[in-house]
């Protein structure tokens, strides 16, 4: 299992992740992203991040809550491809707001 960065991290880019990860898996320019991602292909599941994220926005994969799975993708392609992911973080951010309504 990986770590993924859900949405409590999304505009509140705390870095206490980024700064203790042992093997510099998490990734983003807070000045285009509006959260972290995690490489789940770099992470060694070593929980430092998750002990340290004042949003409680870090979860283990296996715990994520269902409305949170696609997070996991999302981590996954920002570090492939970081135009897509951001793409997909406002297409799921739009669509959360619109069933919010």
């Amino acid at each position: 299992m990986t770590y993924v960065i859900g949405p409590g991290c999304i505009d509140h880019m705390d870095q206490s992740c980024v700064e203790v990860c042992p093997v510099d898996c998490i990734g983003g320019d807070a000045s285009v992203d509006r959260k972290f991602h995690i490489d789940p292909d770099g992470c060694i599941e070593c929980g430092s991040c998750l002990s340290v994220c004042p949003n409680d926005a870090i979860y283990e994969s296996g715990d994520l809550p269902s409305a949170y799975r696609p997070f996991l993708e999302i981590d996954a392609t920002w570090h492939r491809d970081p135009e897509r992911a951001r793409r997909s973080l406002t297409v799921l951010m739009g669509a959360a707001g619109a069933s919010a309504a």
